[in-house]
């Protein structure tokens, strides 16, 4: 039940355009914004976007059943919390598994609102693995018919900044950003932040759910925390078909955002000759600790075609590759971005 992987030199398919005017990313412009927009956040919807009314919306709680209004009255909290699809940079592998075509886009970093999942668990069961996390969102992957699950083990759900969250960057969830309430995970790829949610179990087994145990898997492993990357703010101004970037000569800052799941980053490195040198850029401190950071390099950009390079290092060491090691579903790829660019006297 694996996913398809292009034939060589295969474009994109038919499919896969149907996916991407679905979804969307963010343009890396909006890297200048500490908070994305929310129109701007990345987006990825599996199936069809559920309507659901607030007042009528009711979450199936281990112990009660709960209404949106009963939910804001519970104490509220904030995270900034950053968040990329485990499938971000796909298209870039060769061969390319068929699946939502990534560049480098699918990312975003918000303010979320809602209020802490480890209390309304209550009472843990001693035999309690897993808790189950059940979307409104239905239909088929792979043949299999589904509602959108997602579980995490006991210790990683009752973490103290895991949310039930119903507002982002201060308003009311979009519906297409999960309303009216979503799960936010902090450190997590995507797909472990379950929107529209409705029902919230333990279960007494490892998970088996389709999306634990068939999708979003690498090295036969679930995938979990993001990965170490850091982004460039495209310089200069672009092409309209390309996106080529030409930069005037001079003193240029190049500049743009670093995240990891894994430990907080500690190095941001530049190269402008296509990864044969790295340099040291400046690195600013997390406004939170899952919070995107700012990172910035001086450039001295002479006349001529440059591929300017960004890569970023976590505190336990993990470190973003030049060479993006391939896996059949095109998961957790955070190889160094490659930003071309004319650089015009």
């Amino acid at each position: 039940m694996t996913a398809r992987i292009a034939d060589l030199g295969e474009g994109i398919t038919l499919d896969e355009l149907r996916l991407a005017t679905r979804n969307h990313g963010m343009p890396l412009e909006a890297l200048r914004y500490d908070v994305t927009p929310a129109g701007l956040h990345y987006l990825l919807t599996h199936y069809d976007i559920p309507f659901a009314e607030p007042e009528t919306w009711r979450l199936e709680l281990p112990d009660q059943i709960i209404s949106l209004a009963q939910l804001r009255e519970l104490p509220q909290v904030s995270h900034t919390v950053t968040l990329e699809c485990a499938g971000n940079g796909r298209a870039r592998l060769a061969p390319r598994p068929i699946s939502q075509p990534w560049l480098d886009e699918a990312v975003g970093c918000a303010t979320w609102t809602g209020t802490p999942l480890a209390p309304l668990l209550g009472d843990v069961p001693g035999d309690a693995v897993d808790v189950v996390f059940t979307g409104a969102d239905h239909g088929l992957d792979r043949g299999v018919e589904q509602d959108y699950q997602r579980a995490l083990s006991v210790a990683e759900a009752s973490r103290r900044d895991v949310l039930l969250a119903y507002e982002m960057n201060g308003q009311p969830l979009l519906p297409q950003h999960g309303a009216p309430v979503r799960l936010i995970v902090p450190g997590w790829y995507g797909m472990t932040h379950v929107k529209w949610l409705r029902r919230v179990e333990f279960s007494t087994e490892l998970f088996r759910g389709f999306q634990q145990a068939v999708a979003y898997r690498i090295n036969g492993e679930p995938v979990t925390r993001i990965q170490p990357r850091a982004l460039m703010i495209p310089p200069g101004f672009p092409d309209f078909m390309t996106r080529h970037r030409t930069v005037e000569a001079g003193h240029t800052t190049l500049s743009g955002r670093t995240w990891s799941g894994l430990a907080p980053i500690i190095r941001v490195e530049v190269s402008t000759d296509d990864g044969l040198s790295w340099h040291d850029a400046k690195v600013g401190p997390p406004p939170e600790r899952y919070a995107w950071q700012h990172w910035e390099y001086e450039w001295v950009a002479k006349p001529g075609d440059y591929v300017l390079s960004v890569r970023a290092t976590d505190a336990d060491g993990h470190q973003q590759p030049v060479d993006q090691p391939w896996n059949s579903q095109g998961m957790a790829n955070n190889t160094a971005q490659r930003v071309p660019v004319t650089v015009r006297s």
